[in-house]
């Protein structure tokens, strides 16, 4: 990767870093009821632009949109500091690629202690020399808007934290902050709790797990194990119990559904349940 792009990426890290010392304004200023339904607002808009549009359509067209969807689905999860669509892409693909060995960017398995693979994949991995992706994906990179949106992505944090000091001042920043710290952890348990701690109703050659409390934080993104057996699944809310499939809630698969009832999505891909039930594990746990 050439060194400019290089720079624009590691800008990300510098924002999220700079996040999480902005939520010291929560401390002294405190969080008022509209402040703190800005924070819940603007971490459930961006985890659910993050889950239905950087996941499930930019990474894995687990379903089809129009491409205004992807625009605008792009700029709001860049807003959450969390990068661009191209670097996004290729960072989740190489995870999946080289999933829990020491190429994977992010998996908690490589260090000596758990606790230490825990801190790594929450945070530490922000300055590994994974951070940076080997390649960016020409599906991205050829479409103007949102290879624009990827090297800009610095552009709509700092536009939504101005808009935030605008309409509440220094409380109106400091829950920009901790909306944003807090989005950043919980798309970041994905990586760390959800390779350590649940549930794994589906083989794979890995140790992605279903877990709950992820799930809930994430809007449907800690059925991990069921992603990881089915990447291209638009539901990711599924399990097998009794040697049933059972539903499990996804709140952003309800959206991604919105999405198709006003005609903005198509093609869902989910598996069928003999699919699911042939990669079930022995147990059927």
């Amino acid at each position: 990767m050439a060194l400019p792009l290089r720079f624009v990426h590691s800008i990300g890290p510098v924002l999220i870093l700079l996040a999480h010392v902005g939520c010291l304004l929560v401390v002294v200023h405190g969080l008022g009821f509209l402040a703190l339904g800005w924070v819940v607002a603007l971490y459930l808009v961006r985890m659910l632009a993050i889950t239905a549009i950087y996941h499930r359509l930019i990474t894995h067209r687990s379903y089809d949109a129009p491409r205004p969807v992807w625009w605008l689905g792009c700029l709001v999860a860049a807003s959450s500091a969390q990068m661009g669509p191209s670097w996004w892409k290729a960072h989740h693909l190489q995870h999946h690629r080289q999933v829990d060995t020491k190429a994977d960017p992010h998996s908690p398995l490589i260090a000596a202690s758990p606790w230490q693979g825990f801190l790594h994949a929450q945070l530490g991995w922000l300055l590994g020399p994974e951070f940076h992706p080997r390649r960016l994906p020409h599906d991205i990179e050829s479409d103007p808007v949102l290879r624009l949106i990827d090297r800009l992505h610095w552009l709509p944090p700092l536009a939504l934290a101005w808009l935030s000091w605008s309409l509440g001042g220094a409380e109106g920043l400091g829950a920009f902050c901790l909306s944003t710290t807090l989005l950043f952890h919980g798309v970041a348990s994905v990586n760390s709790v959800a390779h350590l701690i649940g549930e794994q109703p589906f083989r794979t050659e890995d140790a992605s797990r279903n877990n709950r409390w992820v799930a809930l934080l994430t809007l449907g993104e800690g059925w991990h194990n069921f992603h990881h057996g089915f990447q291209a699944s638009a539901r990711q809310g599924y399990t097998v119990r009794d040697g049933a499939v059972r539903s499990l809630p996804d709140p952003t698969h309800g959206f991604i559904r919105l999405l198709e009832i006003l005609g903005l999505a198509s093609h869902l891909r989910i598996p069928a349940e003999e699919a699911m039930l042939a990669r079930a594990a022995d147990d059927g746990c």
